[in-house]
């Protein structure tokens, strides 16, 4: 690592804050993760009925082209699609959303997304009145210090990436897609972390170290930066994230897989949720 010096720390620590502002204001959006309420699986409710929410969801096909799921509502149920001034009053195929802000289906202010995991259908209600979201008073962290921020270097797997077994935050275990391994040193010592690789490029780990469930949330996702071509890449534990999870029950978030527990207490980055 080279020589930082202090006009170089004083840069790091306001870029630092500024990215914890831009974290605060996505955290606290009106269809951020603490407005989520209830992840329905269409599989637990074969008639179709969901907890709180109107109109008859069911899957349909195989998730494949004309897969999807079909939806059922009366114009009294008061869902609308696409943005429609007037309730859907009929059948709507729906296929996967992409964020809770552009779900094809609102009831009111809350945002119905349809997503698919492992092959299984379900329905997020997110709502920008969540008791959650109300409460939300902040995110507590660690305070920036350079010592955190470390060169490693990333080795993908030479057969493209690997799936592992791990735990999920709702009790279930699943598969966990990771490219390499990133490699890097705290207090002199090396240490290995299983990444998974996003489509541009960039890494993305989940880890617990020795604050986990002490002095910060159970485990932490980092994103380091895009790899070089020489595999070289910026580990900067100051922009340790708290995952979803520690924001709202009905989200699956991954814990970390075996050997992606630090042994070190990594004092740096986000620790807790804070509320009212």
């Amino acid at each position: 690592m080279s020589t930082t010096t202090p006009d170089d720390a004083r840069d790091a620590r306001q870029l630092w804050k500024e990215w914890r502002e831009r974290r605060h204001e996505k955290v606290s959006a009106p269809y951020g993760p603490l407005a989520l309420t209830g992840t329905h699986w269409l599989a637990d409710h074969p008639d179709g009925r969901l907890p709180g929410i109107p109109g008859h969801w069911t899957s349909s096909g195989s998730g494949g082209s004309g897969g999807g799921v079909l939806l059922t509502a009366a114009e009294e149920d008061g869902l609308r699609l696409d943005g429609e001034p007037r309730a859907l009053d009929g059948q709507a195929l729906l296929g996967a959303d992409g964020t809770p802000a552009t779900a094809r289906v609102a009831l009111g202010d809350r945002r119905l997304l349809v997503m698919r995991r492992e092959g299984l259908w379900a329905v997020r209600d997110f709502d920008p009145r969540s008791a959650a979201r109300r409460a939300f008073a902040g995110i507590d962290a660690f305070d920036h210090d350079a010592r955190w921020v470390r060169e490693g270097r990333f080795r993908p797997y030479g057969r493209g990436t690997r799936t592992v077994t791990v735990e999920n935050a709702d009790g279930k275990e699943r598969g966990l897609s990771v490219a390499g391994e990133l490699s890097f040193t705290l207090g002199g010592e090396s240490h290995v972390l299983h990444a998974g690789a996003e489509g541009d490029g960039s890494l993305w780990v989940v880890f617990a170290d020795a604050t986990s469930g002490v002095s910060s949330y159970r485990f932490r996702f980092l994103y380091p930066s895009v790899p070089d071509e020489e595999g070289r890449v910026v580990v900067d534990f100051n922009r340790a994230l708290l995952p979803p999870c520690a924001f709202a029950d009905h989200f699956i978030c991954p814990f970390p897989p075996v050997g992606n527990a630090l042994p070190v207490a990594v004092e740096a980055g986000e620790r807790f949720a804070l509320t009212r």
